[in-house]
């Protein structure tokens, strides 16, 4: 029977003990089973000069699996650049939470041996494309698998902007700034902010206002085909940002306008079989159990 996956990437936190040690028994047990093995160039080195270093591109290219070692943040990472890659990805959860990372580092084996064997669950998630334009000119833009954030460079700073949904006016807002997110990332910086929960099957959207000024202001959901536009008040201080995925900063000055639409990247999130949503959500967010 051919094998579900040929070559896989090895991809993790750099100089972080607990994901080194567990890299390197993925990459022992992987080798004895006869898969060929990537390893991304950041944490090869700590890994040996046995191992087969590329660069995450090169990895997504040549790779049909990428198993991610670390927490969400890592997957994050990785996932801004393996969506645009007909390529499977599989979190080992070396982090906190672990939203996006099923397995876990000290039993691996079993979950992954079946998943290795075609035994796994596919799930697309969507991504985020944000734009920064200037007179006219886009000055800036990124990718986000969990949100686009406007926000001020200064903590607890109000900002003023203009929020427009397919070209419609919908309100103006004077708050700390906005989230955007996709379903994916509504259990991240928007549950905090207090978004609702966005099941990752749902094509939408959640704005959610931080700390607005009004008590009227309150998270709105939108279809994700949505294009999304923020007009910063040309009156704000120069020290603002649009954060994605709170990794890569893009500057903005008053009078920008930041486009945020879906992307046509998607992740392909791989499940071991078995797996629930839910389940997910009562673990890691303590949840009650069943009463009867």
């Amino acid at each position: 029977m051919p094998k579900a996956f040929q070559t896989i990437g090895l991809i993790g936190k750099p100089n972080h003990h607990g994901t080194n040690l567990t890299l390197k028994r993925l990459h022992h047990w992987l080798t004895m089973q006869g898969f060929e093995i990537l390893v991304e160039e950041r944490v090869a080195a700590e890994m040996g000069p046995k191992c087969n270093s590329v660069d995450l591109l090169e990895l997504g290219d040549r790779c049909d699996l990428a198993i991610v070692v670390g927490g969400d943040g890592n997957m994050l990472g990785a996932a801004r650049v393996l969506a645009r890659f007909d390529i499977g990805v599989i979190g080992v959860n070396r982090g906190n939470l672990g939203f996006l990372t099923d397995l876990p580092p000290d039993s691996f084996e079993a979950a992954l041996g079946e998943v290795l064997e075609g035994k796994f669950e596919t799930e697309f998630r969507f991504l985020l494309e944000t734009e920064v334009h200037r007179h006219g000119n886009m000055k800036s833009s990124n990718t986000a698998v969990n949100e686009a954030v406007l926000h001020p460079g200064k903590v607890a700073h109000m900002i003023e902007f203009e929020v427009y949904i397919d070209n419609n006016f919908m309100y103006s807002q004077r708050a700390d700034g906005m989230i955007v997110s996709t379903p994916t990332g509504s259990t991240a910086y928007s549950l905090s902010a207090g978004g609702a929960i966005l099941t990752p099957n749902l094509e939408a959207l959640i704005l959610v206002p931080m700390f607005p000024h009004t008590l009227s202001s309150r998270p709105i959901v939108v279809d994700a085909c949505s294009i999304i536009k923020l007009v910063v008040s040309p009156e704000n201080g120069d020290n603002l940002e649009v954060s994605c995925d709170g990794h890569v900063m893009l500057p903005v000055l008053p009078g920008d306008e930041i486009i945020i639409k879906r992307s046509h990247e998607r992740l392909r999130l791989i499940h071991p079989k078995g797996h629930n949503y839910f389940h997910v959500l009562r673990n890691k967010l303590g949840w009650g159990s069943k009463l009867f």
